[in-house]
């Protein structure tokens, strides 16, 4: 978990995620997109839908892959391939046909011909269909499917997978002469969207805002690796979704009340709520100290000095009282804020004055 006061660098620019509902307008979004590995591995993930993933603002869920097995592992159901595109290694889990589990071929009657049987045949292609669906290490695989994250790593569910015969390699050279073009005239040309579009598909909406600013505050705190912050040092990273809000006009603005939040207390609001989302999500803790929790605090310290001290009964002295509370709580506790507590706790019998500079627990 990470402590709400310290402070990090901020990030200078936000990421603009489309609303799900416009997705589909993509035709990025269904098709079976030629990525290359390295950038499957870190396309950004959506923030309103888990496994959605966006490249470049084009909403992603399926790929396609063509690339070398460098390591293979067997389940009873499963095939796991390591696949390597020359960019990177991403495992494609491909799942058996329940029919290599059986046990024996169906019983199929001969047909009159002698020339042609068909339980044979039908033998015949499910060696062919088992030989170019077991893969050894070095073979050449193309997969087809979902892209998943589990345990922090990126897999594809492979819906459809074979082995590639290339023994001239003009598979792969056809591949590198088309995944580049495609990435040209599609992928690395942004996904834009009249902003009417925007209004209608909710947009602005308190939702979508406030799944927007968590996310954008969850990379921040992942990305910078940050331990401890203020809620102040990263509120301007929130400052352009507040910015691009629509403003309402005049009549909208009319009525009985004081008139709509400024943008000052909008961002405060939005900070507020994502922060204890955080916190419920358990990735933060507020460090907030109360007054029963400052008194409980000099009571430790009191407690602590007095085992420490050789005589005890004397007390101890304010200043290392002072001392040790500015080590255990705060160090912006000044000597006079310590003497009004320290007159509060004596007022309730917590701890009594042995002088007047020395304190002691009762």
């Amino acid at each position: 978990s990470r402590l709400i006061d310290g402070g990090g660098k901020k990030e200078d620019s936000v990421w603009e995620e489309p609303p799900s509902m416009l997705w589909g307008l993509d035709p990025m979004f269904n098709a079976f997109n030629r990525l290359y590995v390295k950038d499957i591995l870190h396309m950004r993930e959506s923030c309103q839908v888990s496994g959605i993933y966006f490249y470049n603002s084009h909403p992603i869920f399926k790929v396609d892959v063509l690339g070398t097995v460098v390591y293979k592992r067997e389940r009873e159901d499963l095939f796991c391939y390591g696949v390597d595109d020359g960019t990177g290694v991403i495992n494609s889990l491909c799942w058996k046909d329940e029919q290599w589990r059986e046990q024996g071929d169906p019983a199929i009657r001969n047909s009159a011909r002698e020339d042609f049987n068909p339980a044979s045949e039908l033998k015949k292609l499910r060696q062919a269909q088992h030989s170019s669906s077991h893969l050894e290490i070095g073979e050449l695989l193309r997969v087809r499917g979902p892209v998943k994250t589990s345990r922090q790593q990126r897999e594809i569910m492979a819906s459809t997978y074979y082995k590639v015969s290339d023994p001239v390699m003009a598979v792969q050279i056809s591949w590198m002469m088309e995944v580049p073009q495609l990435y040209r005239q599609c992928y690395d040309k942004p996904f834009h969207l009249d902003s009417s579009l925007y209004s209608i598909a909710g947009h602005g909406s308190a939702s979508y805002l406030l799944g927007r600013a968590t996310r954008i505050l969850k990379d921040f705190l992942k990305e910078k690796e940050v331990t401890r912050f203020r809620p102040y040092d990263i509120q301007d990273l929130l400052q352009p979704l507040v910015s691009r809000q629509p403003q309402k006009t005049s009549s909208e603005q009319a009525g009985p009340s004081s008139g709509p939040p400024t943008s000052f207390k909008q961002l405060r609001e939005l900070l507020q709520k994502c922060l204890q989302i955080l916190q419920d999500e358990g990735l933060v803790f507020r460090k907030v100290k109360c007054q029963d929790e400052v008194h409980h605090c000099i009571l430790i310290c009191i407690d602590g000095l007095s085992l420490a001290l050789p005589d005890a009964e004397k007390g101890c002295h304010i200043l290392h009282i002072l001392s040790s509370v500015r080590q255990r709580y705060s160090r912006n506790v000044s000597k006079a804020a310590l003497e009004l507590v320290l007159k509060a706790l004596e007022c309730n019998s917590d701890i009594i004055s042995t002088s007047d500079s020395h304190y002691t627990i009762l």
